[in-house]
């Protein structure tokens, strides 16, 4: 795949290869004062972020807060990897040795099975990013094809079908859009182009979760938003909007939400699309109405260490420098980001969050979370 993605950014032109690469890394012009001063900032946060971790975070074992099984644990070793720790590193042999303790038979990577999709996902970009020598090449082929054949494709659901190309988080059941955006980040990880089936058909359901009113999007949900937007999952029975204002609007919309409106545009970028796509122009523009760092937009502070992941993942995918709010405002993403999370970080150099809901509360989590972010911004 030859395209280009290009962002015209004030008199600036950033140019990125979409080639093989997880990452399309823009071309900076030569790093400002100010870009110095965020860039020893964030090497001081994320300096003890990472002694909070080793020191507090890790068990005996090497795991992170292992009872919620080995997804935390691959986090927190991926956001030591990202920040140039290696894998000599103490900490990070340790937990990829617990991580390898994962391993089933059938090759997922994952503890009772309830949430095996997500935690064979992050645990495979974790083993990807420690993969220099090759010495898990046989493990990711094995969890690529568990992961793959847990998604609904060909022969369980219809390419007609809302739910199809969709992954969950145990494989059965209801899909997410969440769990789609992590199965392709793992594909692209573990070396799969954007051409692959498996991904081309996640794509299908990733379009079907936009609020975007086009031929990508056949379900009854399209036209009822239409901001460009993204939902977390497509209901298929019929909803009473009355149930729940922070889903539904009115008028059986199902409501856009910050972490899965970064994560719709990540997953497609992933995916291939390139910016005169009308999906990635849709998921621009939400983005630029909705830039925010103190709050996940329409969820408050539920989420908000996810959403900081997704919104840095996708920002640095597309190769944005700043974003160009709908006030006529730049942004410089990395810098307010970084300002934020230090403002954010507690005095023992770990990040959690008040609002328990999806487990922030748990420092590993969060801190984990901040970390891969914080990657992001060198």
């Amino acid at each position: 795949m030859n395209h280009r993605w290009k962002f015209h950014l004030g008199r600036r032109i950033f140019v990125t290869a979409a080639a093989a690469s997880l990452c399309f890394a823009p071309v900076f012009a030569e790093e400002s004062p100010s870009a110095s001063q965020t860039e020893t900032l964030r090497q001081e946060i994320v300096a003890k972020g990472l002694a909070f971790l080793a020191k507090q975070g890790q068990s005996d074992s090497g795991t992170f807060s292992e009872k919620v099984g080995p997804g935390v644990t691959a986090l927190a070793i991926t956001s030591a990897l990202r920040n140039g720790r290696g894998i000599d590193d103490p900490m990070v042999a340790q937990g990829l040795k617990a991580l390898e303790s994962f391993v089933k038979p059938d090759g997922g990577i994952y503890g009772n099975g309830r949430l095996r999709n997500y935690e064979t996902c992050v645990a495979m970009v974790c083993l990807a990013e420690a993969n220099k020598s090759g010495q898990y090449n046989e493990t990711l082929k094995r969890a690529k094809a568990f992961v793959t054949g847990i998604q609904y494709g060909q022969g369980k659901r219809d390419p007609s079908d809302p739910w199809y190309g969709g992954v969950g988080y145990g494989g059965e059941g209801r899909p997410d859009l969440s769990n789609t955006g992590y199965f392709i980040e793992t594909l692209r990880a573990t070396e799969s182009g954007p051409e692959d089936p498996a991904i081309q058909r996640a794509l299908a359901f990733v379009s079907r979760c936009q609020n975007l009113d086009s031929k990508f999007n056949d379900t009854p949900f399209a036209a009822k938003v239409d901001d460009g937007g993204f939902y977390y999952e497509i209901p298929t029975t019929k909803i009473d909007p009355s149930t729940s204002d922070e889903r539904y609007t009115a008028n059986g919309g199902l409501r856009s939400y910050g972490s899965m409106g970064y994560t719709g545009l990540k997953s497609m970028i992933f995916a291939g699309l390139t910016p005169t796509d009308p999906r990635v122009k849709a998921a621009l523009q939400w983005i630029a109405t909705h830039y925010d760092v103190d709050n996940n937009p329409g969820m408050g502070s539920a989420g908000l260490y996810y959403y900081y992941h997704t919104f840095a993942a996708a920002l640095s995918a597309a190769g944005l420098k700043t974003v160009d709010a709908a006030d006529g405002t730049k942004h410089d993403w990395k810098a307010d980001l970084v300002e934020e999370l230090a403002s954010r970080q507690n005095a023992d150099g770990s990040w959690s969050n008040d609002n328990r809901r999806w487990f922030e509360n748990d420092k590993n989590l969060a801190t984990s979370f901040a970390l891969m972010s914080l990657a992001y911004c060198k």
